[in-house]
């Protein structure tokens, strides 16, 4: 590759770090941008004390002080809260459950800092996912591959780029296994080799998920129905509640008469389902009852790597991150939609989060599970 001008996301973690360091080392002119994505409504002692922002950044410029390039600190706070976080609260409120990191990466990482890269002067931007890219000589088209190493990849966060977003994108880290990076990073010396990586929302950080909510959302408790329609409990309202959610219920001693066969009257609660128009949260005993279980999904607000839907076929797909590629067969597809039909039934497919397909290593695109 030549030698080109590459703007870095860092982030204060260390994968970012070693991206920045793999590329000034191939001899690229390397430009680091920390990127703030969120700054809370007050700046109490409590929030404080979640909020990592400052942290990150000064780990971020102490790397870029290690490996030797220009480090710039950018807002991107409002653009987040106007494009990401607003649509997270619309799709809680609506019942959903949301994934903010996949939209948070196709509108700010790979829209405004692209943006703001590109007005740098930069040729092409990098950052610390674990993803690969490729040109398909035969297609002319640019392909979004799965991170080398498989417990990383972090192409099912990444499918709603289109072909020039990644045009303009490398992945550095994605040809590598993570314990290599660590090792790079531990041998460059960088002052985040042994940081721990980052977990959850980037705007709620480590604190109670629903406590955190509550700021923005208005408690409305209804009834929680077993599968024979009985009350078994209260709920504080659907939207702190997802598809497949054992733990918070509040119901966990309860004896449930007649309960499954094979499942015990002390099985454990998971959610089923939530009906918005009864506010009833529908619960049932035991990991594989019925209604648990989705042979088939819809899914809307498509998003297809190659600019358009694949043939009808059979392929693979995740339903949610941490899952094994599941055998299906796409039955329909449009630009905005699409059905899914799986040999063996899914546990727990939730509106609101994304069905990811892919052809082998490589990432075709997704798009929101609406009903299943």
């Amino acid at each position: 590759m030549s030698k080109q001008r590459v703007v870095v996301g860092l982030s204060g973690g260390v994968d970012s770090a070693v991206t920045a360091h793999l590329l000034r080392a191939q001899g690229h002119e390397v430009v680091g941008i920390f990127m703030k994505n969120w700054e809370d409504d007050d700046s109490d002692d409590e929030n404080s004390k979640y909020c990592s922002s400052n942290i990150d950044f000064v780990d971020a410029a102490a790397v870029a002080d290690v490996i030797g390039i220009e480090i710039e600190h950018v807002n991107f706070a409002a653009e987040y809260k106007d494009r990401v976080f607003a649509e997270f609260l619309r799709e809680y409120q609506a019942g959903r459950t949301p994934n903010p990191d996949i939209l948070c990466n196709a509108e700010i990482k790979f829209k405004s800092f692209l943006d703001h890269a590109m007005r740098l002067g930069a040729e092409k931007i990098a950052t610390g996912h674990y993803a690969r890219v490729r040109l398909n000589a035969a297609t002319g088209k640019h392909e979004l591959l799965k991170g080398l190493d498989p417990s990383k990849d972090q192409s099912y966060f990444l499918h709603r780029l289109n072909q020039a977003q990644l045009s303009k994108t490398l992945f550095p880290v994605g040809e590598l296994h993570k314990t290599e990076v660590r090792r790079i990073a531990e041998e460059m010396k960088l002052p985040n080799a042994k940081k721990k990586d980052s977990t959850g929302i980037c705007f709620i950080g480590e604190r109670p998920f629903r406590d955190f909510l509550n700021r923005y959302i208005a408690k409305e408790p209804g009834a929680i129905r077993n599968d024979k329609g009985h009350v078994v409990g209260q709920h504080q309202g659907l939207s702190f509640y997802t598809l497949g959610q054992r733990q918070g219920l509040g119901i966990g001693g309860l004896k449930a008469k007649g309960a499954q066969k094979g499942g015990g009257e002390h099985a454990p609660w998971f959610v089923a389902r939530k009906d918005m128009a009864t506010n009833t949260l529908w619960v049932v005993q035991g990991h594989d009852h019925p209604w648990l279980q989705s042979s088939q999904l819809q899914a809307q607000d498509a998003s297809w790597i190659a600019g358009a839907p694949p043939a009808p076929s059979a392929m693979a797909a995740k339903t949610r991150y941490r899952q094994e590629d599941a055998p299906c067969q796409l039955l329909e597809a449009g630009p905005s939609s699409f059905a899914l039909g799986f040999s063996q039934a899914q546990w727990a497919v939730t509106p609101g989060q994304s069905a990811v397909l892919y052809d082998g290593e490589v990432c075709l695109g997704g798009g929101v599970i609406a009903a299943s």
